[in-house]
């Protein structure tokens, strides 16, 4: 009998959904049967046997509605195997790799609500046409 999992996402400019969507990929690969849904369609959870739950990173934080849904979802996703991963520009600058350790403890409010059985972290892509304010995008034009 294949798994049925879920792989959830919370994403400002789609750098997380496709690493979400990658995820579901390896998995399906495996056997499974995925579905691959941002976390704002989310609205029952007991179809699945697993869920794997991301977000991208804003202000060394998960997006606030990734925490809402885990936070929301935390009595269902103790009860099955649950994973979980971040995506952050700071593991894509030249030195990145020095600061996984910082950027691991980005998940420590959700390992607070939900022991995770499986962690990971990627490096995030920046598209400057995709985020919506000037001052912002001077801010990551200067900062990669």
């Amino acid at each position: 009998m294949s798994q049925n999992i879920l792989v959830t996402y919370a994403s400002r400019t789609g750098a997380t959904q496709g690493v979400a969507e990658a995820i579901g990929k390896t998995l399906a690969e495996s056997g499974a049967i995925v579905d691959v849904k941002p976390m704002s369609t989310v609205t029952d959870l007991s179809p699945y046997s697993a869920v794997v739950a991301g977000s991208a990173i804003q202000a060394s934080a998960w997006l606030p509605e990734a925490v809402d849904f885990i936070s929301a979802n935390q009595h269902a996703l103790s009860q099955k195997p649950f994973a979980t991963f971040l995506v952050c520009m700071t593991l894509a600058m030249k030195n990145g790799e020095k600061y996984r350790p910082f950027v691991t403890d980005f998940i420590n409010p959700v390992r607070r609500m939900v022991k995770p059985v499986s962690e990971a972290q990627f490096a995030g892509v920046l598209d400057l046409k995709k985020i919506p304010s000037l001052g912002d995008r001077i801010k990551f034009g200067i900062s990669v």
